[in-house]
Order: C-alpha cells, then sequence, then structure tokens
C-alpha cells in the first residue's frame, strides 16, 4: 500500500497546488488563498501549522491537500523544490521579492533584483508569474528583474533546482515561480503603511532636480514628453548628418530649468509606502462561488551613494584612467496594484489574474575627478540628470477541471506588456584647467567642444516588450500507482528598443563668458542660435532594434512508484524556438548593417528523478536532466549601453548561439521533526558554450561584450537546517513560557571553472580576433559565482499570539562580475556581511487586530565594493557607503 500523500503528490508540479506552510510562523496576512484567519489572534495563533497553506500556481490543475498528517511541499515534492510561503516571507521583512529571494539556500540577488541560482548569472534562472512567463523591462535584456515585485502582491515564492519536463527548457539554474495572491474565502480589509530612513541618506546632503510637479507620483505630467521638432526629425526618416535637418531649432527645445539644474538638498526627507488589501466572496446559483481580490500600494524611497568609481590604464593597475568622486541620489516611486477574480463551481476553477507594477527612478549624479587621457592635472565635473520610467501589466486566464476521478484538465492564457522609457538623459562635462597660468583655470568651464573643454549630451530611450503565452496540460492516472502527464505551451515574445543619441557640438567652442553658464543658460536658445550650436546623432548606425522569441514545445511526464519506497518522475520535452534580433530602419537612405541575429532552434530536453523513501523522516534522491541557454536580447543587440550602476559601457554580440546544459544532483532529507530539517546536496554542471562578459577597450572606455567561451563545469553542494527549540521550560509563566527560538541555517559551496585550449575559436562581432585565449582565460571563474554563501537566521516566536524577533545574516564571498580589459585582472563584487533584525508584534487598536513591525538592516554598515585587485595596486570600479537602515509601520486587518 503506498503512502496516502504519495497519490497526491503525482500532479505536484504540474499542478496548482494549495499546500500547508512549510514552517509554523504567525502570519498577519488576513487573506490567503484558501480558509485563513481574517487576522492574526490569540485564538488563530495557535491553530495547527495544518491549517496554514500556501498558494503555488504552476499549471495543471488545482490541489487542495488536506487531511494527512505530513504535508510539507519540499519533503514530498517529485523534485528538489524550496518554498517561502507569506509568513517566511514575513519573516525576512523584505520589501520586494528578490530581497526575500537572497535567503534561500544557493540564491543570491545581484544588481537591481536580478537572481543568481547557484552562482550562475541571471540568464540561468527562469521567472514565471502564476506560471506563465514574464517579459521584461530592462534595455536589452530578457530576464525580469524580480525587485520589480512588491512582496504585498506575492502569495509564495516557489524555487525549483531540478529539471522537470513541464518546466520551459531554458532551466539553467533553477526556475522561480511567483504566486499572486489569491480569491478570498472571508471579507476582509488590511491598511499597513511604514517610514524608514538611513544613514547615508535621511536628513543628509542630496541632490535632486525639478523635473514636473507631478514626480511624487512616478508620473510625468508633459513636461518630458518629446518636443516638437525633435518628433518631427524621429518621424522625417532624415539623417542629420546629411546636412538637410535644422539641428538649431532641436536643440532650442531640449534643455531647460526643469530638466537640466541639479539641486543641492540638504535634508533629504525619510522614506513611506502604503498598501491596501481587501477581499470578498459571494454566492452564484446554489453551487458556484464568486471571490474578488484586489491590492494597491505606493511607495516613495530615497537613497544617496557617495561613490568612488575609477578605471586603470595599465595591466597591472597601477595607473588609473578615471578616478572620480561622485554623489548619486535616487527617489524611487513604486505603484502597483493587483485585481482578481475567481470563480468556483465544485471541483471546476477558473481564475482571472490583473497585474500592474510601475516603478519609477529618478535620479541625479555629480561628480569631480580627472581623466588621464585629457589632462593629468585637469579636473572635471560631470553632472547627470534622468527618470527611467518601468512599467509591468500582466493578465492571466487559468481554467481548473476535474473531468473524472482519474483525469484533470488545466489551461493558462496570458499577456503581458512591459515598457521602459527614460526620456531626458541629459550629461554635462566641465572643465576646469588648474594652471595659474589660465586666466579662467580656477573654474569649471564647458565651451560644448567635444569633451576637450566641455561636453553636453542627451538621450532617449524606449523599449516595449509583449508577451502572448498559453498552455495547456492533462492528467491522467495510468494504473493505482502510476500518473502520466501531457501538455503544451506556447510563448511569442516581440520587443522594440530605441536609442538615440545627441550630442551638442559649438563650432570652434563657445566664447568663455557663455562657458562660465549653468547647463540651462549655456543651452538657452539665444545662445544657441548666437553661437549655432549644433546636434550630432551619434548614434545614426543601429539607433532601433527589432527583437523577437517563438517558441512551441510538447511535454510528457510520468510520475510511477516503482515500490512503495521508491517513485521515479522521468519526462521529456520537445522545444522549438525562434530567436531574432534585427536592425529597424528608420532613416529614408537605409543602413547597410550585419548586426542581425536569427537563431532555429530544437531540443529534446530529458529529465529525471529518482527518490528513496529511507524511512518516514528520511529521503534521499538523484536526479539527471539536460536544458538550455538562450542568449538574453541584451547580449545579442549591437547598441552601446551605459548602465550608470556599474560605470560600464554594455555592446551586444549578434553572433551569439545557444548553451546547453548537462546537470546531475544527489541529495539527503531528513525531516526530523514538523518543520523540522536537514538536507545535504552535492551538484554538478557542465555547459556547452557558456555566455560570458568580457571587457575591452574603446577610445579610453570600458566596453563590456559577450562571447561563448568554449565550456565550463560548475559543481557545489549544499547543506540547509531548520530547527526549534522549546523555551517553555525557562519559566512557567512570563516571557519565555509560551516562547520557542527558531535557527535556520543554510551554506552554499560552489566551485566553476571556463576550460579554454589552444585552438578553441569564438565569434565575437565586428572583432578581428576569432582565439578564445584572447576573450577568456583558462580555469576562470564564471561571472556571477561566489565560492562560498550563507544564511542564518535566529528568531524568537511566541506560539500563542504574533509575536517574533529575527536576527538575519548574509555573507557571499567575492564574485565576478565581467572580465577584466585586455588583460587586466578580472573585475569582481565583494558583498562581505549583511546583519538584519526584523521583529513583529501583534497588538489591538480600537479594537481592531494590528501589527507593529521594526526592521534595521545592515547593521554591520558593510559597504558596496566592486573593484579589481592586482598585487597591491586596488582600483574601485564603485566603492560607497550602503548606511544603516531602519524602518517602523503598522497594519491594522478589519
Amino acid at each position: 500500500m503506498l503512502k496516502p500523500l504519495g497519490a497526491i503528490s503525482l500532479l505536484l508540479l504540474t499542478s496548482a497546488l494549495v499546500a500547508p506552510s512549510l514552517a509554523f510562523a504567525q502570519s498577519a496576512e488576513p487573506a490567503a488563498a484558501e480558509p485563513a484567519p481574517e487576522a492574526t489572534t490569540t485564538e488563530t495563533a495557535v491553530q495547527p501549522a495544518e491549517e496554514e497553506e500556501v498558494d503555488v500556481s504552476i499549471g495543471g490543475e488545482e490541489i487542495v491537500v488536506r487531511g494527512y498528517l505530513d504535508r510539507n511541499i519540499s519533503k514530498n515534492a517529485p523534485q528538489v523544490v524550496s518554498v517561502l510561503s507569506a509568513a517566511d516571507i514575513e519573516r525576512t521583512g523584505e520589501g520586494d521579492i528578490a530581497g526575500a529571494l537572497s535567503r534561500v539556500t544557493g540564491l543570491s540577488v545581484v544588481g537591481s533584483g536580478f537572481v543568481y541560482v547557484r552562482g550562475l548569472g541571471d540568464r540561468y534562472s527562469l521567472a514565471l508569474l502564476n506560471g506563465s512567463p514574464l517579459p521584461s523591462p530592462e534595455p536589452l535584456k530578457r530576464v525580469v528583474p524580480l525587485d520589480l515585485f512588491p512582496t504585498s502582491v506575492i502569495a509564495s515564492s516557489l524555487v525549483q533546482k531540478t529539471y522537470s519536463a513541464n518546466f520551459p527548457g531554458e532551466f539553467g539554474g533553477g526556475v522561480i515561480n511567483l504566486t499572486t495572491k489569491a480569491i478570498p474565502r472571508e471579507t476582509f480589509l488590511t491598511i499597513s503603511a511604514d517610514a524608514s530612513g538611513n544613514s547615508e541618506t535621511t536628513n543628509q546632503l542630496g541632490y535632486t532636480y525639478y523635473g514636473s510637479s507631478m514626480d511624487w507620483s512616478g508620473f510625468d505630467n508633459g513636461n518630458r514628453d518629446l518636443r516638437p521638432a525633435l518628433a518631427a526629425y524621429l518621424a522625417s526618416g532624415q539623417r542629420i548628418s546629411a546636412g538637410g535637418v535644422n539641428t538649431q531649432e532641436i536643440a532650442n527645445q531640449l534643455v531647460t530649468g526643469r530638466n537640466a539644474v541639479v539641486q543641492r538638498d540638504t535634508k533629504l526627507p525619510a522614506n513611506g509606502s502604503a498598501n491596501l488589501t481587501g477581499g470578498t466572496n459571494f454566492d452564484l446559483g446554489d453551487d458556484a462561488t464568486m471571490g474578488i481580490l484586489f491590492t494597491a500600494g505606493y511607495s516613495n524611497k530615497w537613497r544617496t551613494r557617495d561613490t568612488l568609481q575609477q578605471t586603470a590604464s595599465t595591466l597591472d593597475l597601477s595607473q588609473k584612467e578615471l578616478d572620480f568622486n561622485r554623489v548619486i541620489t535616487d527617489n524611487r516611486i513604486v505603484v502597483n496594484g493587483l485585481l482578481g477574480f475567481g470563480i468556483e463551481a465544485g471541483e471546476q476553477k477558473v481564475r482571472w489574474t490583473n497585474v500592474f507594477i510601475r516603478d519609477t527612478l529618478k535620479q541625479a549624479r555629480l561628480g569631480t575627478g580627472t581623466r588621464q587621457n585629457l589632462s593629468p592635472t585637469a579636473t572635471l565635473l560631470q553632472q547627470d540628470t534622468a527618470w527611467y520610467e518601468r512599467q509591468l501589466i500582466n493578465s492571466q486566464l487559468v481554467g481548473e477541471f476535474k473531468l473524472s476521478s482519474d483525469v484533470n484538465f488545466s489551461f493558462r492564457a496570458g499577456y503581458a506588456n512591459s515598457q521602459r522609457e527614460a526620456p531626458d538623459e541629459l550629461s554635462f562635462e566641465y572643465y576646469r584647467s588648474n594652471q595659474a597660468s589660465d586666466p579662467f583655470g580656477a573654474v569649471f568651464i564647458n565651451r560644448l567642444n567635444n569633451g576637450q573643454q566641455g561636453s553636453a549630451e542627451v538621450s532617449y530611450s524606449y523599449l516595449s516588450e509583449d508577451l502572448w503565452s498559453g498552455s495547456a496540460d492533462l492528467a491522467f492516472k495510468i494504473t493505482p500507482d502510476m500518473t502520466g502527464t501531457v501538455g503544451y505551451a506556447y510563448a511569442n515574445t516581440s520587443r522594440r528598443t530605441e536609442r538615440r543619441d545627441f550630442l551638442f557640438t559649438a563650432p570652434g567652442g563657445t566664447p568663455i563668458v557663455s562657458a562660465l553658464f549653468r547647463p540651462d543658460f549655456l543651452l538657452q536658445p539665444d545662445v544657441i542660435d548666437f553661437y549655432k550650436i549644433t546636434l550630432t546623432d551619434t548614434n545614426e548606425a543601429n539607433p532601433v532594434f527589432d527583437a523577437g522569441l517563438l517558441t512551441h514545445a510538447g511535454y510528457g511526464q510520468i510520475q510511477a512508484f516503482i515500490t512503495p519506497e521508491i517513485s521515479l518522475n522521468i519526462g521529456v520535452r520537445y522545444e522549438k524556438a525562434e530567436q531574432t534580433v534585427s536592425p529597424v530602419q528608420v532613416f529614408t537612405v537605409p543602413t547597410a548593417s550585419l548586426a542581425s541575429t536569427s537563431l532555429n532552434r530544437a531540443y529534446w530536453l530529458p529529465a529525471a528523478t529518482l527518490t528513496w523513501d529511507i524511512n518516514e523522516q528520511m529521503k534521499f534522491r538523484v536526479s539527471g536532466s539536460k536544458t538550455i541557454a538562450r542568449p538574453q536580447f541584451r547580449e545579442l543587440i549591437f547598441q552601446n549601453f551605459y548602465d550608470t550602476d556599474s560605470n560600464r559601457l554594455f555592446r551586444g554580440n549578434p553572433l551569439l548561439t545557444d548553451s546547453q546544459l548537462y546537470n546531475a544532483e544527489a541529495r539527503y532529507e531528513w525531516y526530523f521533526d514538523r518543520d523540522q530539517r536537514f538536507t545535504v546536496a552535492a551538484f554538478f554542471k557542465r555547459i556547452d558554450s557558456p555566455i560570458e562578459s568580457f571587457s575591452s577597450f574603446d577610445d579610453n572606455s570600458v566596453v563590456t561584450s559577450f562571447a561563448n567561451a568554449p565550456k565550463a563545469d560548475l559543481y557545489g553542494v549544499e547543506i540547509e537546517t531548520q530547527k526549534y527549540f522549546d523555551l517553555s521550560g525557562l519559566g512557567e509563566t512570563g516571557f519565555f513560557s509560551t516562547r520557542r527560538a527558531v535557527a535556520i541555517a543554510n551554506y552554499t559551496y560552489t566551485q566553476s571553472k571556463l576550460s579554454v585550449k589552444a585552438g578553441d575559436a569564438v565569434s565575437v562581432f565586428n572583432s578581428s580576433s576569432t582565439s578564445a585565449l584572447d576573450f577568456f582565460t583558462d580555469g576562470s571563474p564564471l561571472t556571477g559565482q561566489s565560492d562560498h554563501l550563507v544564511n542564518l537566521q535566529f528568531g524568537l516566536e511566541d506560539t500563542e499570539r504574533l509575536s517574533q524577533q529575527t536576527i538575519l545574516l548574509t555573507y557571499a564571498t567575492d564574485r565576478v562580475t565581467s572580465r577584466g580589459a585586455s588583460g587586466q585582472p578580472d573585475i569582481k563584487e565583494r558583498p562581505g556581511i549583511q546583519l538584519d533584525f526584523v521583529a513583529r508584534e501583534g497588538f489591538k487598536l480600537g479594537g481592531k487586530e494590528a501589527e507593529l513591525k521594526f526592521e534595521v538592516r545592515n547593521l554591520t554598515n558593510t559597504k558596496y565594493q566592486e573593484l579589481q585587485e592586482s598585487g597591491k595596486n586596488v582600483i574601485f570600479y564603485n566603492r560607497y557607503k550602503q548606511g544603516i537602515s531602519a524602518s517602523i509601520g503598522v497594519e491594522i486587518n478589519f
């Protein structure tokens, strides 16, 4: 006789699963996807863990696991999975899902919310929302940054590290599936708000600019709309270089006091956010129920970085090319909303979920420094203003039907649109000679002579991506001990990205008098007309690109119990994809360009996992699979993109090809008590044609591009444990009488190395070299891989009411962010240690249940460091103090 849960877990990862929480942690969420307490009270807090449920929507049938003593998802899933429930996310106290995921074994977050799984770059991780693919609002990138998703709209996050055929083939390190909050069973309303500050930002000096009167909302009031003359030029098909365009008319309209004047703010304000969540349900006839859920949120946060940014001009890093101190102030505004509808009639269910997220960044930068190739003694003053809008709209329809006791069918269809707009990216450089012989040597001037003694540039970029997706799954019982699943999936992504760059130039340079002007006066219409200042289109070659990815896939999968103790999950996926990138001809006289990509590939992708139930508490798993990783759009498009955070220029390589991965893993799991576990795993990956970044010098600027290295290996070990300690024995009354302690720890050791030898070829667009050794070094680690990742959580919990105090520690060793330019050492990030404290306390306010949350982040005040090292010589690409952050918030349940 098979174990009771075994039959249910057969469809676990091809289903929208509702199952119990992994941890006995109190949650103040008033409504979850399934029955949940309206508020956290003394009575609800002591409910057994079996009543807590986690909504994990992946694809296929929804299964409600009830009536069994052991319903741990990680334990009973046929694959290696980790699940963060709403309670687990609350425990971390993170504001976005990327931060919460950094607490999962083997995961790290790099840059603006890109998740690395087991040291593999973001191109090797797959992000899904309710089981459907997501578009990305990032320029020249196909992977969505997960810091875009506030935790307030997420019910759970599932991470699967071993491949199964029901997932897309782009499964290098793992898949991350985010499940939005679903339909409530009871009417509720929750209001929350918080305030926070940072020691390096709040009430400190920062920089900003006016922009528009609506900037606080994250929406522009029209001040940043394309000016009429520029819009007419872009629509005309003419080239500025052909000489028939009146560039002075265009230039007259671009620079104003609203977008070009950086202002000091000696006391930056505190951060704040607010969220409103509610839901209800009502009957439709005798056997159907309809539910409605909505969430709305707003946050406004400030961050200032006093950054040291350098580059080196020599191989041993003994001489600096650029050496700048730059103050960067970001004002980030996030507006989000979710509206969901659901109908349940018996075991037939339909759910329609709509998500809107708008993430806006208003940025001002001011820095001084030197550039050796210009003058070793001159000082440069650089000023930048920018406005970045990222927006995601996602709509999904899911149907789950039980056709008979042994047959289940589900479908899902989705449409998503992501956009990114960056109007009026203005950059000014002023020059100070510091020469006694120069009568103006002690002041900054801008003669607009192409960087010799000042410059001015403006950029406009726009990205829009549509993604249509659909899938269907049919699960059927073959025998009492065997279940089969077949499915089909379709996804069609289309993207257009445009970037136009313009340089202001004064013939012969502006006279000293006007060169002393601030930016808006320097480029006011009278000055432009009098000195005949012109515009140069510096990106006429390939300003616009179209990109697309069309995939069709079918799979078959079997879950079978060979014996009551041994089960096998085996399947195969056939996936065909067409990926294209092509320049768009926007000029009447077209440009002959070879910077295009057309990849048409099909793969058979097998996967198998064998699980041995050693006893009721212990399991042993072995798995093997083949997966792929396709180039991201950023890596393919031959177009310059300057990343202001990393201080680097990026350029794609249209000659990239797919990577193929061969994966193996062995894992031992011991669930020695409810919600308590110890696991250890060893993993290995062989990657053919891995896509790696490399750097080179171009006009004394460091340019990062991409190429397929010949081969790479990655292997490592993961260890994880979770243990509770009853503290009631410390006293029958008082603080510890109802308390228990929790310790959660995970550690990942990873090693990787590139394999490059003489004779290995590489394809790099516009490069004369085809030798892989000119771009990569044999034995180098993969970019993004840390040798050691450690996460520790120590906490106290009250077992009878909401009261938690948790200390969280994260540690990661150095990881390479890019190859060094022209033989220089690799550029690496040094994350170091971060120590956080999170406390949650339930209380009554006006007769309503409420929660008070207090957080302190980065108690060690760890600096951010990205650097190169050669002996005693060190070059800091980015170094700044992150500061200590603190926040306090309250949530009220009605």
